[in-house]
């Protein structure tokens, strides 16, 4: 933000990640709204003089509520991550018709009427790219969603479409994202320039204490989940940056002595020297995808670190502080979870500060 700061609010928030360096950009968020509890409790402890509206905004009485607390604070700037699990394309695909008769969708209808209604200066939507494909019925029409804004918001808006790239903007992690952006006609909105170089996995984690499975450290969220033992067996045996299914001897296999069968993105070690791949929702499983430490040679052949990444790990890859203010007792796989769906914050403070 570069000249004063403005009201903001947040729908489909989940715990606030995307919006955590809102603050220092110029954004006060004063009204945010969650559908899933356990969520919005953990949003409500990290930004406790935010509302957080918990409930389906697809109910009248819950967009009422989030609308007025909006318009009472004169709110001129939104945020929206409406979620993906219907246009998702992990592990199949699937066809335009499909999505768009898939009810999880049509949530970003509630966004185009808080739009409406709400009137912010500044909008941004954001998803997984393929938004920027999904088709939606909308009055016996199927209309992409660039579409539907465009016939909703051309006149009194300009409105932006892109896919970005966290790792371009200071984030330790390659995550793509689609960013619309809209903001009313004689305002301006430039782009961020993109980082001269990416920050690492080294850089962002190299410091921290070596740790096998099982094992805990003194430093905060930093501690080795555990693991099946052949599991980790096979990691030992996994060099930086490769699969175990790339082993002979240490290759995956079940009980009964008969190989797994799997994707070489599993039981797969990231690099040290690169960006982090996406982080995703299953970053407690081994078998999952690229999210195993990178580890280092010891001396009897073998690599240390046979285990996921640990919290603290995942935090500084998606680019937030060692101190994220969640509570010492909350859930480990509720945190991997919001970790695993978020948007990194650099990439929209990035943005914001352009406005």
């Amino acid at each position: 933000m570069k000249n004063k700061r403005i009201n903001g609010m947040s729908l489909f928030s989940s715990s606030g990640i995307g919006e955590y360096y809102l603050a220092r950009a110029g954004i006060d968020v004063v009204v945010a709204n969650e559908l899933i509890p356990r969520r919005g409790e953990l949003y409500r402890k990290i930004y406790p003089d935010h509302e957080m509206v918990v409930g389906d905004i697809m109910q009248a009485d819950v967009f009422d509520k989030i609308r007025d607390i909006a318009l009472e604070n004169k709110v001129d700037f939104m945020i929206a991550s409406p979620p993906c699990q219907g246009i998702s394309v992990a592990g199949k695909n699937r066809k335009i018709e499909e999505m768009a008769e898939d009810e999880r969708n049509y949530l970003i209808t509630r966004v185009v009427k808080m739009i409406h209604e709400v009137r912010p200066s500044y909008v941004i939507i954001e998803n997984v790219p393929l938004l920027l494909k999904l088709k939606l019925f909308v009055e016996g029409e199927l209309l992409t969603v660039e579409e539907i804004l465009e016939k909703e918001f051309s006149k009194d808006y300009s409105i932006d479409y892109g896919v970005f790239d966290t790792s371009d903007y200071g984030t330790p992690q390659v995550r793509k994202r689609a960013i619309i952006r809209l903001y009313k006609k004689g305002l301006k909105w430039d782009l961020p320039e993109k980082s001269t170089e990416k920050v690492t996995v080294r850089e962002a984690i190299g410091n921290l204490p070596s740790l096998e499975a099982g094992e805990q450290s003194e430093i905060k969220w930093h501690y080795g989940r555990k693991h099946d033992e052949n599991q980790v067996l096979w990691m030992k045996h996994t060099p930086t940056g490769h699969s175990a299914f790339e082993n002979d001897e240490f290759y995956p296999k079940k009980k009964d002595g008969t190989p797994v069968k799997g994707y070489q993105s599993s039981y797969r070690r990231i690099k040290w020297d690169e960006p982090s791949p996406t982080i995703t929702i299953r970053n407690d499983a081994i078998s999952s995808q690229r999210n195993v430490h990178p580890g280092n040679l010891l001396e009897d052949g073998t690599y240390s670190d046979a285990r996921v990444l640990s919290i603290l790990e995942l935090m500084r890859l998606t680019g937030l502080p060692d101190n994220w203010p969640i509570p010492d007792d909350t859930s480990e796989i509720l945190v991997r979870q919001v970790l695993g769906e978020c948007i990194p914050p650099l990439l929209i403070e990035a943005l914001v500060k352009e406005i």
